[in-house]
């Protein structure tokens, strides 16, 4: 029997690259994409088209727009500007608080719910150190955190949060997704996207986009809104 798997899918590079491994190692895969009030869908409608390309076995769309009336992000907040590339020794203004720790909280459900003990998240400490909550130490937390809160950890079914990118740069995460056979010209990256899907190409996520595949050697496919990708 294959085991089923729930992976965080947000139609960007890593979650992308997260669900074509997670289908390589012969999961049952449920993807779980996120409308949390951010400032573009262009990026639930990529998730759409890859989760069908990789033939996930169920792609939930969850309401979360609420969330985004919290405020305190750019991402969330239109009197917030997007900034330009930032550097990484503060905590960014694209930071969402708490959107990780609710996002892997109902993934949790969700795998209860489905008798899963594996829940991928794309999360990548070495291109967004900047952001408390997608650091090992926090996964590692949130992992101990669900043994005990819930009723499949309790009975000795721990669930298992797996971070197979955490310590991959952009670059070797392209790399492992291109042999995998990720089309990047699906996935969305941009902060602020127009409506047809093009990116800013000035944000932190197209910047490190850039960078990625410049430094992996592969040609970058995104359509960039006004520059040259």
């Amino acid at each position: 029997m294959t085991r089923n798997a729930v992976i965080l899918f947000a139609g960007g590079i890593d979650s992308s690259t997260i669900l074509a491994l997670t289908k390589s190692k012969g999961y049952t895969c449920y993807a779980l994409t996120f409308d949390y009030g951010q400032r573009h869908c262009v990026e639930i409608q990529a998730a759409k088209r890859i989760a069908a390309k990789f033939e996930a076995y169920e792609h939930k769309i969850f309401n979360l727009r609420d969330l985004g009336k919290l405020g305190g992000s750019a991402l969330t907040d239109r009197n917030i500007n997007v900034p330009d590339h930032q550097a990484d020794d503060e905590i960014h203004v694209t930071y969402v608080p708490a959107r990780n720790t609710v996002f892997l909280s109902i993934a949790l459900g969700w795998a209860e719910v489905l008798n899963a003990q594996d829940i991928f998240f794309g999360g990548c400490q070495a291109d967004y150190a900047s952001y408390p909550d997608c650091r090992e130490n926090y996964m590692l937390a949130f992992q101990e955190m669900a043994n005990l809160a819930t009723r499949a950890g309790v009975e000795g079914h721990k669930i298992q949060i797996h971070t197979p990118l955490i310590n991959l740069t952009k670059a070797e995460t392209i790399q492992l997704g291109t042999k995998l056979g990720v089309d990047y010209s699906l996935t969305i990256s941009c902060y602020q996207a127009n409506a047809d899907g093009h990116a800013c190409g000035k944000c932190d996520a197209c910047v490190i986009r850039k960078q990625g595949f410049q430094v992996a050697g592969i040609v970058d496919p995104t359509i960039y809104a006004n520059t040259q990708g």
